[in-house]
């Protein structure tokens, strides 16, 4: 049984990570939690985001654009530069990040763990209820501890 669980997990990421590769042919990919540089040809004038709730854009600069994934799905993603012309209408994919982590299911539950190299709870959207919780609990009161200390 055990050597079933394991190889139902490796098959797991192995399938994640190729669907995740596949995402969106020629749109822009940004991993949940992670951030991604954009460089646009010209200066941007107005940003326009489908969903924000999926992904959030910070302008660093004129010609620069930070994405970050706040949580899965697809939206989109327009800038027009400050006369109206569009400088960038593309689709943005927000997926997980599966390397260096691990996803244990039991029946329909699952919990995530981060494995750099020992295996931690990681907060991750769509894990149990309770394991999620618990994980949040302890990541935010470890933040107060940190937040006391300065």
């Amino acid at each position: 049984m055990r050597r079933f669980a394991s190889f139902l997990i490796v098959a797991c990421l192995a399938l994640g990570a190729s669907l995740a590769s596949a995402a969106s042919p020629g749109g822009l990919d940004v991993a949940v939690d992670h951030a991604r540089i954009l460089k646009i040809p010209r200066a941007a004038g107005t940003i326009i985001i489908g969903n924000p709730s999926i992904v959030d854009v910070t302008v660093h600069d004129a010609e620069t654009l930070v994405l970050t994934g706040r949580s899965y799905g697809v939206t989109n993603v327009v800038v027009l530069d400050p006369g109206g012309e569009v400088v960038l209408d593309d689709d943005v994919t927000v997926t997980s990040r599966e390397d260096r982590s691990v996803r244990v299911y039991r029946q329909a539950s699952r919990t995530t763990y981060s494995c750099s190299p020992h295996c931690e709870p990681k907060v991750t959207v769509g894990d149990e209820q309770s394991s999620f919780g618990q994980a949040l609990g302890q990541f935010q009161s470890h933040e107060s501890m940190v937040a006391a200390g300065q």
